[in-house]
């Protein structure tokens, strides 16, 4: 999967298979445009601003002088607020979690060895620095002059019409994307690293070139100065109250606020009506109530992840994955994960699946009559319901009859930049870093992590709009969502990352869990694999390797869009699309060279699959009718656990 910021990861096709057009699909031979990254921000969505009106200046200077002393004293509190939580933090915490000084000590150790590489470099840059200057000297004279150097596509750190506009801007930006570049095509260049090696240090590189762009600071963003001046500096008191409160939300760490906190869970999210119906130590079990009058005798059961929480699928009544289902005729249980404390940090990988998986079978058992379920498990989830099921294969436990997998790994060969977190230093700092944590990891360095993995869209616009501009966040579900984290328990957290990240064993078939071999060849039941194709979580290319893991028959769809929208995208928002080839060849790219491409949501397509492995249609169920009763209204107790 290409790194973060780099282009589209799938070839183009020149003559793509039309699929027949129909009520519910459209054929098309037009590759999709690699669309913005997802989540979308809330400064995603305007388009490019028109050129501006308003004059550069100080509206009033007394004032302007006044607000620049405000911002002065409170920005140096604050620096040494931050300095000073910095020295507690790392007399508890490693002081190199990353393994940064290493990576970058074998970076100028094979630069060293090489000299020639970085003085060709280095000649490059400080040509294409001569060729800007005079490019920029005839345009200051009245000439014309091309740019020397553009952003990337979908790149809208410079959308203001002033980056364009006015000269010096156009000098700073071009500058810096020279420089950026030249920076990462340098480290690219650099022999004698080992290729995990040479990732992570590519990657950071790319972290750091993204730091320093101008846009990030007052002075070289021309929408923040212009708004400074305007202002009077106000915007610049208020980004300074915003990122106050966000390290006080964060205790002593930035915690950026990417949602206004305008959501209630159970009131204006997570609303689809049922009741908890089973609680145990790992899980609540949700049932929903019906919407018709008889449903599919077997009942549907849903493993969200417990990295987040299980509402991405019960956002809001419009793009609600479990609404729509129980709306098709199916009796529907999701899995509501209990958010970990350190009472629960030895909880493994097997509490999980036994209190997880295993338990949640029994209850819907229970509450149904129905010994056979079929299951949905999304990201991890779907990781240890792969795992569950070899288990259950090698036990001769049948109660799964059909399994389908929204973004979920089972070979982890090429998982993706998160893989550049894992390797034995830092996983020994994490250890360390969760045992000082009482055994579990926070859930706001989790978030960190992902958030690293689209920078620009969810750190660097958020500094700029927050702090820079002063602006307060705007309401979006998803991303209020997205910053709902949740803790992870040390032991499971741990075995995830190094069985299945580092060694990558379930693929390999040298994964036991309680004693018990598990070899995914032996899982004869349907499959059905969505994938999204630019997930930067679970890359399409590493989910498709499941599809020659299984023993029984496959499903595999490509969707457009991301990790979280490539998911939930319910039909009515007609948005996106999917790709379907009913042959597996061993290699991705063959498979999608023959896909063909439907406009719109892939769920009618999964409800097409699932429905004839579903029974016949029974009167509906209603929570609390079985041998379990109501405990509480969904979307119950759990759920609503905060993580500091």
């Amino acid at each position: 999967m290409a790194k973060t910021g780099s282009k589209d990861p799938l070839p183009p096709k020149a003559a793509r298979p039309r699929a027949k057009a129909s009520a519910k699909t459209q054929g098309s031979t037009k590759p999709p445009a690699q669309g913005p990254a997802e989540p979308k921000t809330a400064e995603a969505s305007p388009k490019a601003a028109e050129p501006t009106a308003v004059t550069w200046q100080i509206n009033d200077p007394a004032e302007f002088a006044a607000n620049m002393v405000r911002v002065g004293t409170q920005a140096q509190k604050l620096i040494g607020d931050f300095i000073l939580h910095q020295r507690e933090r790392a007399l508890r915490e490693p002081v190199d979690p990353l393994n940064l000084t290493g990576a970058f000590f074998e970076l100028a150790k094979a630069m060293a060895s090489n000299p020639s590489l970085l003085a060709q470099a280095q000649s490059k840059l400080w040509q294409s620095y001569v060729e800007l200057w005079d490019r920029t000297a005839r345009s200051m004279l009245g000439g014309k002059s091309e740019p020397l150097v553009s952003p990337r596509p979908g790149d809208k750190r410079f959308r203001d019409p002033d980056w364009q506009q006015i000269q010096i801007f156009d000098f700073i930006k071009q500058s810096y994307l020279l420089t950026a570049n030249w920076l990462q095509d340098t480290v690219s260049k650099v022999e004698g690293l080992d290729e995990h090696e040479k990732r992570r240090i590519e990657f950071y590189t790319k972290q750091f070139a993204d730091a320093i762009a101008p846009s990030n600071f007052v002075l070289t963003n021309p929408e923040v100065l212009r708004t400074t001046l305007n202002s009077n500096g106000e915007n610049l008191i208020n980004g300074l109250k915003n990122l106050l409160a966000d390290m006080e939300r964060g205790g002593g760490d930035l915690a950026i606020r990417q949602s206004a906190d305008s959501f209630r869970i159970g009131e204006n999210i997570a609303t689809a009506p049922g009741k908890v119906v089973f609680r145990n130590d790992l899980i609540e079990l949700l049932q929903f109530a019906p919407t018709t009058a008889t449903v599919f005798r077997r009942p549907l059961l849903i493993f969200p992840p417990w990295i987040n929480k299980f509402y991405i699928l019960d956002l809001k009544p419009e793009n609600s994955f479990i609404r729509w289902m129980v709306q098709q005729g199916y009796t529907v249980f999701v899995v509501s994960w209990v958010n970990p404390d350190a009472q629960l940090a030895q909880k493994s990988f097997s509490d999980y699946m036994r209190e997880g998986i295993f338990a949640a079978l029994d209850a819907v058992h229970a509450a149904t009559g129905e010994r056979k379920v079929n299951t949905i498990g999304y990201c991890i989830g779907g990781t240890l319901l792969s795992a569950a099921l070899a288990y259950m294969a090698a036990t001769q436990d049948d109660r799964v009859a059909a399994a389908i997998f929204f973004a979920a790994q089972a070979d982890f060969s090429e998982a993706g930049d998160l893989s550049l977190f894992i390797d034995d230093p830092q996983l020994k700092a994490l250890e360390e870093t969760m045992t000082a944590g009482g055994g579990v990891l926070k859930g706001s360095k989790m978030a960190t992590t992902f958030n690293m993995l689209r920078a620009n869209d969810l750190i660097w616009s958020f500094v700029i709009s927050n702090y820079l501009l002063g602006k307060a966040p705007m309401p979006f579900d998803l991303l209020y969502w997205n910053a709902d984290s949740t803790r992870m328990p040390a032991a499971a957290h741990l075995f995830y990352l190094r069985k299945f990240y580092r060694d990558n064993a379930l693929a390999k078939g040298q994964l036991t869990l309680d004693n018990v071999h598990l070899d995914l060849q032996r899982v004869t039941i349907p499959v059905y694999l969505q994938s999204a194709r630019e997930d930067h979580i679970a890359p399409c290319r590493s989910i498709y390797k499941t599809t020659h893991l299984m023993g029984g028959p496959v499903r595999f769809i490509l969707a457009g869009s991301g990790h979280i929208a490539g998911v939930v995208n319910p039909p009515s928002a007609q948005k996106y699309q999917y790709w379907t080839n009913d042959t597996l060849p061993e290699r991705f790219d063959s498979w999608f060279e023959g896909a063909v491409e439907h406009k719109g949501s892939w769920w009618p397509d999964l409800i097409s699959w699932l429905g004839p492995l579903s029974g016949e249609q029974v009167p509906a169920r209603h929570p609390g009718d079985g041998k379990l009763p109501a405990l509480e209204d969904a979307p119950g107790t759990y759920v609503k656990v905060k993580s500091e």
